[in-house]
Protein backbone atom coordinates (compact mmCIF):
# COMPACT_ATOMS: atom_id res chain seq x y z
CA UNK A 1 0.00 0.00 0.00
CA UNK A 2 1.03 3.35 -0.95
CA UNK A 3 2.36 5.79 1.29
CA UNK A 4 -0.52 8.46 -0.08
CA UNK A 5 -3.25 5.26 0.59
CA UNK A 6 -2.17 4.58 4.01
CA UNK A 7 -2.20 8.61 5.29
CA UNK A 8 -5.78 9.56 4.01
CA UNK A 9 -8.04 10.74 6.78
CA UNK A 10 -11.56 9.44 7.12
CA UNK A 11 -13.62 10.78 3.89
CA UNK A 12 -10.53 11.70 1.70
CA UNK A 13 -10.22 10.85 -1.38
CA UNK A 14 -7.18 10.91 -4.29
CA UNK A 15 -8.39 12.71 -6.62
CA UNK A 16 -4.57 13.11 -9.19
CA UNK A 17 -1.28 10.81 -8.54
CA UNK A 18 2.27 12.42 -10.03
CA UNK A 19 5.51 10.91 -9.65
CA UNK A 20 9.16 11.59 -10.73
CA UNK A 21 9.73 11.74 -14.45
CA UNK A 22 12.07 9.54 -16.14
CA UNK A 23 14.45 12.05 -16.07
CA UNK A 24 15.87 11.23 -13.18
CA UNK A 25 17.65 8.42 -15.37
CA UNK A 26 19.55 10.96 -16.93
CA UNK A 27 23.17 10.31 -15.45
CA UNK A 28 22.96 6.55 -15.46
CA UNK A 29 21.89 7.00 -19.43
CA UNK A 30 25.07 8.99 -20.00
CA UNK A 31 27.23 6.37 -18.31
CA UNK A 32 25.69 4.06 -19.85
CA UNK A 33 26.16 5.63 -23.10
CA UNK A 34 29.99 6.26 -22.17
CA UNK A 35 30.65 2.63 -21.49
CA UNK A 36 28.97 1.71 -25.21
CA UNK A 37 31.39 4.46 -26.70
CA UNK A 38 34.41 2.78 -24.60
CA UNK A 39 33.36 -0.37 -25.49
CA UNK A 40 35.72 -0.46 -29.15
CA UNK A 41 38.85 1.83 -27.06
CA UNK A 42 38.19 -0.84 -23.89
CA UNK A 43 39.28 -3.95 -25.75
CA UNK A 44 42.30 -3.88 -24.23
CA UNK A 45 41.04 -2.96 -20.94
CA UNK A 46 37.45 -4.50 -20.03
CA UNK A 47 38.18 -3.36 -16.70
CA UNK A 48 37.05 0.02 -17.54
CA UNK A 49 33.71 -0.74 -19.97
CA UNK A 50 32.73 -3.02 -17.14
CA UNK A 51 33.11 0.07 -14.16
CA UNK A 52 31.42 2.66 -16.28
CA UNK A 53 28.42 -0.29 -16.86
CA UNK A 54 28.88 -0.84 -13.29
CA UNK A 55 28.57 2.80 -12.18
CA UNK A 56 25.55 3.27 -14.90
CA UNK A 57 23.70 -0.08 -12.96
CA UNK A 58 24.15 1.76 -9.29
CA UNK A 59 22.76 5.22 -10.45
CA UNK A 60 19.85 3.54 -12.71
CA UNK A 61 19.13 1.56 -8.99
CA UNK A 62 19.72 4.18 -7.14
CA UNK A 63 17.30 6.51 -9.52
CA UNK A 64 14.06 3.55 -9.95
CA UNK A 65 14.58 3.33 -6.31
CA UNK A 66 13.59 7.17 -5.61
CA UNK A 67 10.91 6.99 -8.53
CA UNK A 68 9.10 4.23 -7.10
CA UNK A 69 9.45 5.75 -3.49
CA UNK A 70 8.35 9.07 -4.44
CA UNK A 71 4.19 10.49 -4.61
CA UNK A 72 2.53 13.08 -5.19
CA UNK A 73 -1.05 13.87 -4.67
CA UNK A 74 -3.78 15.76 -4.40
CA UNK A 75 -6.75 14.43 -2.57
CA UNK A 76 -10.32 16.36 -2.12
CA UNK A 77 -8.88 17.86 1.26
CA UNK A 78 -4.92 18.14 1.12
CA UNK A 79 -1.67 18.10 -1.00
CA UNK A 80 0.43 14.87 -0.07
CA UNK A 81 3.85 14.93 -0.85
CA UNK A 82 6.59 12.31 0.17
CA UNK A 83 10.24 12.09 -1.37
CA UNK A 84 13.24 9.82 -0.60
CA UNK A 85 13.79 6.16 0.97
CA UNK A 86 16.52 6.32 3.36
CA UNK A 87 15.86 9.42 3.84
CA UNK A 88 12.78 11.44 3.20
CA UNK A 89 10.58 14.82 3.12
CA UNK A 90 7.03 14.24 3.02
CA UNK A 91 4.51 17.81 3.43
CA UNK A 92 0.76 17.23 3.79
CA UNK A 93 -1.18 20.78 3.82
CA UNK A 94 -4.40 21.46 3.66
CA UNK A 95 -6.09 22.71 0.73
CA UNK A 96 -6.86 25.56 2.61
CA UNK A 97 -3.48 26.15 3.97
CA UNK A 98 -2.47 26.74 0.53
CA UNK A 99 -1.66 30.18 -0.84
CA UNK A 100 -0.16 29.14 -3.90
CA UNK A 101 1.66 26.42 -6.47
CA UNK A 102 4.13 27.50 -8.36
CA UNK A 103 5.95 25.64 -11.05
CA UNK A 104 9.45 26.18 -12.73
CA UNK A 105 10.17 24.57 -15.91
CA UNK A 106 13.78 24.80 -17.33
CA UNK A 107 14.12 24.58 -21.87
CA UNK A 108 14.97 21.10 -21.45
CA UNK A 109 11.96 20.45 -19.05
CA UNK A 110 9.27 22.19 -21.10
CA UNK A 111 10.44 20.10 -23.69
CA UNK A 112 10.30 16.56 -22.07
CA UNK A 113 7.38 17.09 -19.95
CA UNK A 114 8.80 18.06 -16.24
CA UNK A 115 9.46 20.82 -14.23
CA UNK A 116 9.58 21.70 -10.55
CA UNK A 117 6.53 22.46 -7.93
CA UNK A 118 7.13 25.35 -5.21
CA UNK A 119 3.71 24.69 -2.55
CA UNK A 120 3.35 28.05 -1.04
CA UNK A 121 1.66 27.47 2.37
CA UNK A 122 0.69 30.12 4.48
CA UNK A 123 3.27 31.58 6.38
CA UNK A 124 5.11 31.94 4.33
CA UNK A 125 6.55 28.35 3.89
CA UNK A 126 7.97 27.50 -0.16
CA UNK A 127 8.67 23.38 -0.35
CA UNK A 128 9.99 22.83 -3.67
CA UNK A 129 9.83 19.47 -5.56
CA UNK A 130 11.91 19.06 -8.32
CA UNK A 131 11.81 16.80 -11.48
CA UNK A 132 7.61 16.28 -11.55
CA UNK A 133 5.93 15.22 -14.41
CA UNK A 134 2.86 17.08 -15.88
CA UNK A 135 3.86 19.80 -13.23
CA UNK A 136 0.99 22.07 -14.61
CA UNK A 137 -1.41 19.45 -14.95
CA UNK A 138 -0.40 18.83 -10.72
CA UNK A 139 -0.92 22.22 -10.33
CA UNK A 140 -4.55 22.56 -12.14
CA UNK A 141 -5.88 19.95 -9.84
CA UNK A 142 -4.47 21.42 -6.82
CA UNK A 143 -6.04 24.89 -8.03
CA UNK A 144 -9.57 22.41 -8.90
CA UNK A 145 -9.68 21.10 -5.08
CA UNK A 146 -8.83 24.57 -3.98
CA UNK A 147 -11.45 26.08 -6.12
CA UNK A 148 -14.19 23.03 -5.20
CA UNK A 149 -13.57 23.29 -1.15
CA UNK A 150 -14.58 27.13 -1.67
CA UNK A 151 -17.45 25.99 -3.51
CA UNK A 152 -18.18 23.69 -0.92
CA UNK A 153 -17.93 26.04 1.97
CA UNK A 154 -19.69 29.04 0.47
CA UNK A 155 -22.48 26.42 0.08
CA UNK A 156 -23.15 25.18 3.27
CA UNK A 157 -23.73 28.86 4.51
Amino acid sequence: MSYLDQHLMPGEQIVYRARLHWIVYRWAIAWAFVALLSIPAGKDSPGVVAFFFLVAAVLAFAAFLGRRSSEFGVTNKRVIIKVGVLQTKSLETLLAKVEGIGVEQPIFGRLLGYGSIVVNGTGGTKEPFKRIEAPFEFRRHVQEQIAASALGVAAAR
